[in-house]
């Protein structure tokens, strides 16, 4: 129903709803062992509140949306893994396709473990270098030596279990690590993981020389009258708006992963259900103005929704 609401909106240049979304992002906290130069809450400029999600409120949304959902994402800011109460999230989301994803800090024996008898789908692990003063310099108080640990205890878990957890290195490609990209190739086979490079979001408007790979398939801006601009016409159309919504630790519903310091909050599921916020007047509101005026809505204008900038090594 969803996807139909999405190409009759698309169609017609109106913003119609009908069914509930199909994937979702939960994020259990946005507390990080990390400080990220270029992530809105390891630059320490995200402004919204700290905290971990209640476990009453993690009930709701799988008792509300476990129905409808062909996915479902256990991270957005911070470190998932940091919650006091990390496995309970997990046990809960049992019976959902479910993808987790992790700076690879907390991959101890027991966790990795854990993680494989879980029924757990899919587990992303962020390595962007393959030495420690590579990795450091932009995962900023990381440990290149625990995060490659964690991986081999993962692996090691999953063969000796023989779980269908899938295993993923995600290699977040940046002018100072995009020559070890064959080197990390080499690691994932090791690991009998998949490898996937991405292209790196930049929100410091003086940090693009620094990060911008001199590869331009791995980028997402290009110079435009001396400014760099995100590599999109950004039209004024958006599926996110009709399939992923993101849920933040205290219960806010706000449109995409792009609204990371939660600027456009549609609802709040500790006052209303969320199919009354999905199909209530301020999600009407904004996906009218996604279609009408995109470009004016600044979390839009860092977006690569609509671009392959994902590549599979």
């Amino acid at each position: 129903m969803s996807g139909y609401s999405f190409l009759k909106s698309s169609i017609l240049h109106k913003a119609e709803i009908s069914g509930m979304p199909v994937t979702v992002s939960v994020e259990l906290t946005n507390h990080c062992n990390l400080s990220c130069p270029e992530c809105l809450r390891g630059s320490g400029n995200m402004t919204r509140s700290r905290g971990n999600m209640n476990l009453m409120l993690f009930e709701k949304i799988v008792s509300e949306l476990k129905p409808y959902l062909f996915e479902m994402s256990l991270y957005f800011q911070g470190e998932p893994m940091l919650h006091p109460d990390f496995p309970y999230f997990i046990e809960k989301s049992v019976g959902i396709r479910t993808t987790l994803a992790t700076n690879g800090h907390f991959l101890s024996p027991d966790n990795a473990e854990m993680l494989a008898l879980s029924g757990l789908n899919k587990l992303i692990v962020s390595l962007d270098g393959m030495d420690q003063e590579t990795y450091s310099a932009y995962r900023i108080n990381g440990d290149i030596n625990i995060v490659k640990e964690g991986i081999r205890n993962l692996s090691s878990a999953i063969k000796t279990n023989k779980s269908s957890l899938k295993l993923v290195i995600q290699f977040l490609v940046n002018r100072k690590n995009e020559h070890q990209i064959p080197e990390a190739r080499c690691f994932a086979r090791e690991m009998d993981a998949s490898l996937t490079l991405k292209s790196m979001q930049i929100i410091n408007e003086d940090a693009y020389e620094t990060w911008l790979p001199s590869e331009r398939r791995f980028r997402r801006y290009e110079l435009k009258n001396n400014k760099y601009a995100i590599l999109s016409r950004l039209p004024d159309n958006c599926s996110r708006m009709w399939f992923n919504p993101v849920i933040t630790w205290n219960g806010k519903i706000v449109p995409c992963c792009f609204d990371k310091n939660a600027d456009h909050i549609l609802g709040d599921l500790n006052e209303n259900s969320f199919r009354e916020i999905w199909t209530g007047p301020r999600y009407r509101l904004f996906r009218k103005s996604i279609m009408s005026s995109r470009k004016m809505i600044e979390i839009c204008r860092n977006c690569s929704s609509g671009l392959s900038w994902k590549i599979n090594g």
